[in-house]
């Protein structure tokens, strides 16, 4: 087994009180296989219950269960402990490289059992998604003795699980990470809302087919354009709202909606009050602005 700067597995034992819904971390670890030694049967394991999430970086592993399949880079597979699985080191010129973190599934069994539902048991992410970043920051903060008692524990497993549930719920990419045509099209839309050119404008501006604009945008994005659109036209109906005394159908207009009524049923779709309860307040906040998912 390679032992190097920056690799380590670090264990927590930590008292937490049972009123408290907080997740419990187990170890987190960073480690360089490079000897067949390395084997685990789920049936023998006897320091469950635990959930594992183990994320190859280089090199390859074998995971099996009814079958098997070899991890490479970019590839993670997620497992209960105990249970009927088998994940091994099989050899080779490469050591097999990951990151990994051992969970106990109170509190984070729901947020566990949705992401496999959307991703399944072996989950691909690249090294800069989100999820990744943050099982990274997980281990330096634990090598630095940064995850000092379970609440700090808690926040940073319970950041991961959030992260991971929203890239297993919308596959969205950071907006640097998407194509050149989509971001140039998303540009156009923060800045041409107003008299918005039409899907297959767009997609003839920035070289697609409509249909492949609509598809390549959805999965990168994790919207459709046209929910995209909606979404900027809202955010700034909020801002008019809130910095003028406009008529409601004046400020429909210039957001890009034909009329009033259509202005006020999309509006009310996505904050759940219409343009003129919004501006009175009333029960609700006065909100500068509204960030959309």
């Amino acid at each position: 087994m390679a032992r190097n700067e920056g690799y380590g597995i670090y264990g927590f034992r930590f008292q937490e009180s049972a009123e408290l819904p907080l997740c419990s971390l187990f170890a987190v670890g960073r480690e360089a296989i490079d000897s067949t030694d390395y084997d685990w049967d789920g049936e023998k394991r006897t320091d469950g219950p635990l959930l594992l999430f183990q994320y190859t970086t280089s090199g390859e592993g074998i995971y099996e269960s009814g079958g098997e399949r070899r991890l490479a880079a970019g590839e993670a597979f997620m497992t209960e402990i105990p249970g009927r699985h088998r994940y091994r080191y099989p050899g080779g010129k490469e050591p097999w490289e990951f990151y990994f973190v051992l969970l106990r599934p109170t509190h984070a069994q729901g947020l566990w059992d949705y992401v496999k539902s959307r991703t399944g048991p072996f989950p691909r992410l690249s090294a800069d998604s989100p999820p990744i970043l943050l099982l990274r920051d997980l281990f330096q903060r634990a090598s630095a003795g940064g995850i000092s008692d379970p609440f700090v524990a808690s926040s940073c497993v319970h950041a991961f699980l959030v992260e991971l549930c929203r890239w297993a719920s919308t596959g969205a990419r950071p907006e640097t990470d998407w194509p050149a045509a989509i971001r140039e099209a998303a540009d156009c839309m923060r800045t041409r809302y107003a008299d918005m050119i039409s899907q297959h404008e767009l997609a003839d501006r920035v070289g697609l087919s409509r249909f492949h604009f609509v598809r390549s945008f959805a999965r990168h994005a994790g919207v459709t354009p046209a929910q995209y659109l909606a979404r900027v036209r809202i955010q700034k109906a909020v801002e008019l709202l809130g910095s003028t005394d406009w008529s409601i159908e004046r400020i429909g207009a210039a957001v890009g909606y034909s009329s009033g009524s259509y202005f006020i049923k999309a509006f009310r779709r996505l904050t759940g009050r219409t343009p003129g309860s919004f501006r009175l307040g009333g029960e609700g906040l006065p909100y500068s602005r509204i960030f959309f998912d």
